[in-house]
């Protein structure tokens, strides 16, 4: 069990932290269905063997998330979202479900840090706002260009009608 644990600590960049007491077989499946639409897996580990398997992996900054009842969210996709699962989730189901904290990299995370990682938009939407922001100044050149070339034209066709009312009309 203790190799497991420190080969999934070696490969798995984001870990959060919590204390799930007092939830229905029900409602631990929710949880677990959420958590693998966010791209991450949830396991309850005796923290005895997590501490050991923490100090194999040299990522100690978890050991302090690892007091009293303890399960260890593996993420595997967009830390966001696994967070905003989580988050969504604990706030439903009350002291069942409490944050401790957790890795992303090396980089210890506190409770706080996870929730506010999970008010972050997810990265398809930072994309998007990403994407948008890159092309506004395009849209405003070509539709400036747009509306130079539209008035040159009026300025043009103006100045030929003028021009075709200053010539003499022959008989």
């Amino acid at each position: 069990m203790i190799e497991e644990v420190a080969e999934r600590l070696g490969r798995t960049e984001t870990i959060f932290a919590t204390a799930i007491t007092g939830l229905s077989v029900t409602d631990g499946n929710d949880l677990r269905g959420r958590l693998r639409d966010a791209s991450a897996q949830m396991s309850v580990v005796k923290n005895t063997l997590a501490r050991r398997a923490v100090n194999q992996t040299h990522r100690e900054g978890l050991l302090e998330h690892l007091t009293g009842p303890s399960a260890l969210v593996w993420v595997d996709g967009d830390p966001a979202q696994a967070a905003k699962a989580l988050a969504g989730f604990a706030k439903e189901h009350g002291e069942a479900v409490t944050i401790k904290g957790g890795l992303i990299g090396s980089a210890l995370l506190s409770a706080s840090d996870v929730n506010r990682l999970a008010t972050l938009p997810s990265r398809e939407q930072l994309l998007g706002q990403l994407a948008g922001t890159l092309q506004a100044p395009i849209s405003n050149l070509a539709s400036g260009m747009s509306n130079m070339i539209s008035g040159l034209a009026r300025s043009l066709a103006a100045l030929r009608d003028q021009r075709a009312d200053e010539q003499p009309q022959s008989a």
